[in-house]
């Protein structure tokens, strides 16, 4: 019954969501026969591409009309490209999950080793540092880091040639090597974010009876870490993950266009730059589903956990 009020719940969110992203291009200024046919056209080229567009209709006919192709996969042309959305939509994807996917690789690669070391000794040399840089790293936006990046191992180390992405039907392998800076650039705050997370989990275990409990049985340091804190604050920190995950999504947009990586941000700063309605719908749509859907998840984790 819980599962049901939540799917709901998020059905609900969602339509909202729709409904709003519609009712705000709605209000902004211009419009899309005009963009599409130039200022030269005349007034009657205008109007009647007005009415082939069916932009003459009723709001919520429109509206209606448009939440119909997106349930279907159709949201119409791209006025730019020529191209339906959902195709241009497909072939940028994939290079923004890889990105996402790495991204939240990294995360999990650096942040457990760290956390589990700096719970294992707090308050050492090696702990305050960890803190420290944490701290540093936090207060750093991923995309001046990016730039960072570009230009200190980009331009200055030679490692890779900031610019030139090779999408991943062009090589997988080659798409990944390059992914793996602007991924770095994603990670490294994010990580610091679960560091912190997951290590002041581990103090709060630590202070528990269970603990004095499996040290007096014999068991050394790490195996009190590793078999019995370590299970007990992962719960929390899982959940903290799936927050990460959402914000990766979401926080991709500026990265791509640092890195020059064709995928969905991209496609969507250059769809606001052109007027691009139908492109940026469709997009704006599908980062506040997956938002949605994710936050949904962990609020059920969440629960889950308390009871």
């Amino acid at each position: 019954m819980k599962a049901v009020k939540k799917g709901l719940s998020m059905l609900a969110a969602i339509l909202v969501l729709s409904f709003v992203t519609f009712l705000a291009f709605e209000i902004l200024p211009g419009d899309a026969a005009v963009t599409k046919l130039g200022t030269n056209a005349t007034p009657e080229q205008i109007e009647a591409l007005r009415e082939e567009m069916g932009l003459n209709d009723p709001f919520l006919v429109r509206y209606g009309r448009w939440m119909g192709g997106a349930c279907t996969g159709d949201f119409g042309m791209s006025n730019r490209y020529g191209r339906p959305v959902s195709e241009l939509f497909l072939q940028m994807l994939p290079n923004t999950l890889l990105l996402a996917g790495l991204s939240f690789l990294l995360i999990l690669i650096i942040a457990f080793p760290v956390g589990l070391l700096c719970g294992r000794y707090p308050g050492s040399i090696g702990d305050r540092t960890g803190v420290f840089l944490n701290q540093t790293l936090m207060a750093i936006p991923s995309f001046f880091l990016g730039i960072l990046i570009s230009v200190v191992l980009g331009l200055g180390l030679k490692l890779f040639t900031p610019g030139a992405f090779v999408p991943y039907d062009q090589g997988l392998g080659a798409c990944l090597s390059y992914l793996f800076f602007p991924a770095l650039a994603i990670a490294l705050p994010k990580a610091a974010m679960t560091i912190r997370f997951l290590r002041s989990a581990l103090l709060g275990e630590r202070r528990k009876e269970y603990v004095r409990t499996a040290r007096s049985k014999g068991l050394g340091e790490w195996e009190v870490l590793v078999k019995h804190l370590l299970p007990n604050a992962l719960a929390a920190t899982v959940t903290f993950l799936g927050v990460i995950l959402s914000e990766i999504v979401a926080g991709s947009i500026v990265i791509e266009q640092v890195f020059g990586i064709n995928g969905i941000g991209r496609l969507l700063v250059s769809s606001v730059a052109n007027r691009d309605f139908n492109v940026v719908q469709a997009l704006v749509l599908y980062i506040g589903i997956v938002v949605i859907v994710l936050n949904g998840v962990i609020e059920s984790l969440v629960q889950k956990e308390g009871e």
